[in-house]
Parts: structure tokens; sequence; C-alpha cells
């Protein structure tokens, strides 16, 4: 029998790909989207329902309608910059209408959830590679909006029954291997597509956002992870959850730091191309290092990173947009 899922944000870039292994795992994926900032052309493993998710009798009734048993949250905004400018808008799109999500289904008596988290939750950490158990201090609204419907999850699990794991991204990076789907946001600001979009010549140059980080060039470090990924995570989440397992928060990520300058230099190295950039300011609420242990996700979940080595992001990135030919929103900016 075909379980069937709701997945709040099916349209957008993880959502997307998370329904693609969602289909290959032989579930349903139900796509519920405002498509604010999804796409609907992202939809193509099982039905699209557009919605908001703050609006519960809608999802109360998709929920119902398609005999939803479990909910993945992908529906958060994300943009660190956009958040320190707007943190009302991200305390009432991450945390409240999450929160009316999870009262809807409390309502239709789905209690199965699989966060789409964030290492944003933990801050400027004092420890490197950063753990589970590591201090919750997030310096920015984005990463507090995450932490709070984590910690409100917890209680759900006390008080209501519901059965959770949230999974805390590093870098998502990279493009569905297949071609199919890939990274298109409105801005883009991930490091990545900014540097393809430079050497595709459909902006003028790269900004490196800081080059006075305490880091060995001076550039930011991140963990990144292919997006195949961290779908292929959420599946083993839910069958985690199907065979008993406790609720719990969990890290995933490659477990190495690469800096801007590195993806920079990887980038012209494998397009062959050379990538015009500029030296600008950092950017408010950035860390300087952020790298993880996600050792707990592979004792839980049994999962590991399969195809998150650099060069295999950089060339499923490159090849799908090259593929699509897409053109930036505002371009030679």
């Amino acid at each position: 029998m075909t379980i069937n899922v709701l997945v709040a944000g099916g349209g957008g870039y993880i959502g997307s790909h998370a329904c693609k292994a969602l289909a290959k795992a032989g579930y349903l994926p139900v796509t519920y989207d405002n498509l604010s900032r999804g796409h609907a052309d992202s939809v193509r493993w099982g039905p699209l329902v557009e919605g908001d998710i703050g609006d519960r009798d809608r999802v109360i009734a998709t929920l119902r309608r398609y005999q939803i048993e479990a909910v993945m949250d992908f529906a958060a905004y994300a943009y660190v910059a956009e958040s320190m400018a707007r943190p009302a808008l991200y305390f009432q799109n991450n945390l409240s209408h999450s929160l009316t999500l999870l009262d809807a289904m409390d309502a239709a008596n789905v209690r199965t959830f699989i966060l789409s988290s964030t290492c944003a939750v933990y801050g400027n950490p004092r420890e490197i590679p950063v753990r589970e158990g590591d201090a919750l201090e997030p310096i920015n609204p984005y990463g507090e909006s995450k932490l709070a419907l984590e910690r409100a999850l917890q209680w759900h699990g006390k008080l209501l029954g519901f059965r959770y794991v949230a999974l805390r991204y590093f870098n998502a990076a990279g493009c569905d291997p297949d071609g199919e789907i890939g990274e298109d946001h409105d801005p883009e600001t991930h490091l990545i597509p900014l540097v393809i979009e430079a050497a595709l010549g459909l902006r003028s140059h790269v900004d490196i956002l800081g080059v006075d980080y305490p880091t060995p060039d001076g550039t930011a470090v991140r963990d990144f992870i292919h997006v195949q990924d961290l779908a292929e995570a959420h599946i083993l989440a839910l069958e985690y959850l199907a065979r008993g397992g406790a609720s719990v928060a969990l890290n995933l990520a490659a477990g190495r730091g690469h800096s801007v300058r590195e993806i920079v230099a990887a980038t012209e190295r494998i397009t062959g191309r050379r990538i015009p950039r500029r030296d600008c300011a950092r950017r408010p609420g950035d860390p300087p290092f952020l790298i993880a242990d996600a050792g707990r996700a592979g004792e839980m979940l049994g999962w590991a990173p399969r195809i998150s080595d650099l060069d295999t992001i950089i060339r499923t990135a490159w090849a799908w947009y090259q593929r699509q030919a897409i053109v930036p929103r505002v371009a030679n900016v």
C-alpha cells in the first residue's frame, strides 16, 4: 500500500528533490505550496495543491482528501540577509504558519513530521565540527525562527503524541544528477549558482562577502551537502519513525569545509572559464566557519552522503544550468 506524504514547499529547491526521492522509494508525494517562492513546473511526481500552510482549513482538507500519513515541511523562508532586514516576516512564516500546519495535522490525526531545519540554529559555533548537543545560539532571525519551531515540536511530541525528525542542514548545493530539477531562486543568493551564473556570463561578477574572516584564506568556510543526499535522508527519516524511532534532531552534512575562494577556483577548473569576482564586506549574520559532524544521522538513520564531494556538486549544478539555459531575473548585477 502506497503511503501518501504531504510535502509543504514541494515546489522549491530541496522540496522538489525530496518529492522525486519519495516517488522513487514508493511513496506518493502530495505537494502543498503557495508557489510564492516555488515553481509549479518542479512538481512532477505527484499532485500539486496550491495553498499556504497558514491556511488551517485548507491544510486539514488536503490532509483528509489525500489520506496523508506523514508531513515534510520545506515551506520556510531561508535567506539570512532577508531575515535580518525583515524579522517579522520570518517569524510569521517559519514559526507562526508552521504552528498552524502542526495544529491542522493534529486536527486531522496526522502526527508524523519531518522538519527541514538548519545549521543556523547553532549560530557561531564554539567548536568545530558542530555536534547536535552543542549550544543553540542563533545569530539571525532565520535561525531563531527554526529553533523556536524545533522547541515547539518537542512540546507537540510530549503533549500531543507527535513523532518527528528535525534535520539540520548545512549548505545544500548541487542539482538532480538526472537534470530534471535544479536550483532556481528569486533572488538567487546561494554561492554556487551565483558563481556558475558568472561563469556563463549571466552576471558580471561574483561578490565575495567577507575577506577578513579568521579562516585560512579570509573567506567564509561552509560544509556543502548535495541536495540529493539531503533528499534521501528524508526517506530514511520516515522509515526510522515507521520503525518506532524516537523523535530527534540530526545534522546533515558532508563533514568537511570549503571556503568561498575554493568554490570559485573549483568552478573555474571544472568549467574552464574565468570567473570575475569582487571583494565585499561581510554579510550580517554569517559565522566564519560551519562544518558539522553528521555521525548521529549515520547511526540512527543509516545515512551517509554519497555524492557530496565538491566536484560532483559543481558538475551537477553546471550541467543543469547549461541544460536549462536559465537567465537570472536580474542579470549583469
